[in-house]
């Protein structure tokens, strides 16, 4: 995955609250066994009328934001169903971050495994970052990972931060999924293995088969 050290890109404020998965992914756009064409479905309900036509009326479709790459949200964002759909065609929609003062728990794991940030930010935070953005005329944020700290775009003096575990930062930092990320701690895996069966080394008797195995995976 692409790594992700700083971002600055135009935001898009949608203060709702609990806007699930459903929202972001209608139903729909669910048929396909690849991840192809989920931008369309993007929020496709908020965005375009039922025959498909955009709603002139929708940010999405104003002038100037056509490149969005910021979400900033209310609480409880990407809660609802699990469907990792949402995550891809935030991404494939050109989104690279979304702020919020909470995550649904399942939508939030999806996120890292994706590459997408998912910026947690206190509930006043959270307000005056809304507040500072507008639905009329396209502005710009700049989320700076290394020292988790958000700003307009040119007025870093006024910043507000986000909370991240240090496991998912460095996994954006690097461009690393989950699976890359463990592999980045095998001989640290390994090393707990060899200490935790000398300790406890019934746990570690396996049939001759299954023995042979695990110590030459490559078999």
């Amino acid at each position: 995955m692409e790594p992700f050290t700083q971002l600055s890109g135009i935001a898009v404020p949608l203060p709702i609250d609990n806007l699930d998965t459903d929202q972001l992914m209608p139903k729909q756009f669910l048929r396909s066994i690849d991840k192809s064409g989920l931008a369309r479905g993007l929020l496709f309900n908020m965005r375009c009328a039922s025959d498909g036509t955009p709603k002139p009326d929708s940010v999405f479709n104003r002038p100037g934001f056509e490149h969005i790459q910021i979400i900033a949200a209310g609480p409880n964002f990407g809660c609802g169903s699990s469907r990792e759909h949402a995550v891809w065609g935030l991404l494939q929609f050109g989104i690279r971050a979304v702020i919020a003062p909470s995550f649904g728990e399942i939508f939030y794991s999806n996120c890292f495994n994706n590459g997408l940030l998912a910026a947690r930010v206190s509930l006043s935070d959270s307000k005056a970052i809304l507040d500072a953005l507008s639905t009329k005329k396209p502005q710009s944020l700049t989320i700076n990972l290394e020292d988790c700290t958000i700003s307009l775009t040119g007025n870093i003096a006024e910043h507000w931060s986000f909370s991240i575990a240090p496991r998912h930062r460095a996994m954006l930092l690097d461009g690393l999924d989950m699976i890359d990320a463990t592999l980045k701690d095998q001989e640290e895996i390994r090393a707990f293995q060899q200490k935790h069966e000398a300790k406890f080394p019934w746990m570690a008797r396996l049939p001759g088969k299954w023995r042979m195995l695990r110590d030459n995976p490559s078999v």
